[in-house]
């Protein structure tokens, strides 16, 4: 599923969408229950991202939010290969086109007439987001550190890759109760987390496949930081810290891999 950095790199490349007026919509799936004549004629007046939804804000009509689940995307271009599975189209007085690529049919577009209340937790590249705010979301909990990390109530826009390379960097098992985080634990958490989600961003985001399922930022090429991942998707692999086998658990009916000698 796409996380923060991936939806944040879509987000950035559908910036010349905002100012543009929607001239019509092609609702190409009966799955999204979108109604496209309340969206034509409307203003996107700003496109941006609440953890892992994408938010066309169209003034007074209300906010177009898309959840990319599994395999979406949306972009201003999309190639031959992801015709068949574009969803909705919105056409643009500017000539660009909105499309909506969703080839396992699992994203929505919903919209939000009186606005997008998501019950979404803190946003962990911006400034609320501290260590001492880390900190005191982990004190309160009980759960194991990788399911608060993956809590969007808590923490919006973080999912299973980049919990675990943070908790990876950081030194930490992603078994353990939060509440049993020091502060300088939470500090380093915290620091590995806004770092890895900026350098992730900076690199495209994660591509882990070629499919016209997998993610990547644009029609034509594929993010690059699944070239830095140095324990999701490496059970029995040596960790490039300490040399021990990486490891690898269920969470929440979600793979965990983790170093168990250097994660403590």
């Amino acid at each position: 599923m796409p996380e923060l950095p991936e939806v944040e790199t879509l987000v950035r490349q559908l910036q010349p969408a905002s100012g543009a007026r929607i001239e019509s919509v092609d609702v190409l799936d009966e799955r999204l229950r979108l109604a496209g004549e309340a969206l034509a004629g409307t203003v996107i007046s700003s496109v941006r991202r609440r953890g892992k939804n994408i938010v066309l804000d169209l003034g007074e009509t209300g906010h177009l939010v898309i959840h990319l689940r599994m395999s979406g995307r949306l972009r201003l271009e999309r190639s031959e290969a992801e015709i068949p599975y574009t969803r909705l189209i919105l056409r643009l007085d500017s000539g660009e086109s909105v499309f909506f690529i969703n080839p396992r049919r699992l994203g929505t577009a919903i919209l939000c007439k009186s606005g997008f209340d998501a019950n979404l937790g803190l946003e962990p590249l911006e400034e609320p987001f501290t260590a001492g705010a880390l900190s005191e979301l982990a004190s309160s909990s009980r759960a194991p550190i990788k399911s608060l990390l993956m809590d969007q109530r808590k923490i919006a826009g973080v999912g299973n890759i980049y919990a675990a390379e943070s908790l990876w960097r950081a030194g930490i098992d992603p078994r353990r109760p939060a509440n049993t985080l020091t502060e300088d634990e939470s500090k380093m958490l915290h620091s590995s987390l806004v770092s890895i989600l900026t350098e992730a961003i900076d690199q495209l985001g994660t591509t882990l496949g070629s499919s016209v399922s997998d993610y990547r930022p644009t029609s034509g090429e594929a993010g690059s930081f699944q070239n830095r991942l140095f324990v999701y998707g490496r059970e029995g692999e040596d960790c490039s810290r300490c040399g021990t086998t990486i490891a690898r658990t269920v969470q929440q009916g979600r793979s965990t891999c983790y170093c168990p000698n250097c994660q403590m």
